[in-house]
């Protein structure tokens, strides 16, 4: 039974610096741009970021990455059958797997496995928290760095052990994340209050145990979090008008940034929406 009554909106400043936040597998994993040169991070490297965080909190998550996984299941195939074997009527599957994992009840999530005795059931679950894909303030210089490696992976004759390759990095960025929680959404799979005082707090932590060679600790922060909550179900405005509440803008005298002091923040409140502004780690 879900206890979410009132619409929220949020937007989260998360800064770049030395990193790549999210790499292209059809361009040489560079970091993604668009064709203005504005920096972007997809909407699933977010959401697997905060499914990460999730497991870190000891939450039950249904989509677990190999790295991250803590169960015995190695497939969501078998995953789904081990909890939800048996249950034939869609709507009872689609409770059992709201009840059980709370990113099947954030984000929502497509059940279309076969079962192994070919009975399965396809079940589509609709989340009530939407996350867009990220895109930075400003245009992002990219680098690349020509690396090597001093010894072989196999043992073959004749082979130099210096392989070259190459590695590519955003010098700096201030990247904007936007969301929303819906209300309707939220009554259908069960997601409460408590759920969403988690999904803020995987915000303001999203980067912990994140750190790769692309992303070494301190590359990547969360500046600010800016929360906001309307005074009924539907919202007392738009997600996009909310959203526009929070304008980050380059300072006049900067044409190049290179930290987040270079850009200012302008924050106007609406009327009947209540913020919360929280400091990121």
């Amino acid at each position: 039974m879900s206890n979410f009554n009132k619409k929220i909106d949020f937007v989260s400043i998360v800064t770049v610096k030395n990193a790549n936040p999210n790499g292209d597998p059809l361009n040489g994993n560079r970091p993604r741009t668009d064709y203005d040169g504005l920096g972007e991070i997809s909407d699933v490297c977010i959401k697997r970021k905060i499914r990460n965080r999730m497991i870190d909190l000891g939450k039950p998550v249904f989509v677990q990455s190999e790295e991250k996984k803590v169960d015995e299941y190695k497939s969501l195939s078998d995953r789904a059958q081990g909890y939800l074997k048996g249950i034939k009527d869609r709507n009872e599957y689609e409770k059992k797997a709201c009840e059980t994992w709370l990113d099947v009840r954030s984000f929502g999530q497509v059940f279309a496995f076969k079962s192994k005795d070919s009975s399965g059931v396809s079940v589509g679950v609709r989340g009530p928290v939407s996350i867009h894909q990220a895109e930075s303030v400003s245009p992002v210089e990219i680098e690349s760095m020509q690396i090597t490696k001093s010894v072989n992976s196999e043992t073959k004759d004749g082979k130099s052990s210096d392989t070259m390759g190459m590695k590519h990095y955003v010098k700096f960025g201030v990247y904007i994340i936007k969301g929303s929680i819906n209300v309707q959404l939220a009554e259908k799979t069960g997601f409460t209050e408590d759920d969403a005082l988690t999904i803020k707090e995987c915000l303001r932590t999203l980067f912990i145990n994140d750190s790769s060679s692309a992303r070494p600790d301190g590359s990547m922060e969360v500046n600010k979090i800016y929360w906001m909550e309307h005074s009924c179900k539907d919202g007392d405005y738009s997600s996009k008008k909310v959203h526009d509440c929070v304008k980050v803008t380059l300072k006049d005298d900067i044409d190049i940034p290179k930290s987040f002091d270079d850009y200012n923040i302008e924050v106007t409140e609406l009327p009947n929406v209540k913020l919360e502004i929280v400091d990121g780690i």
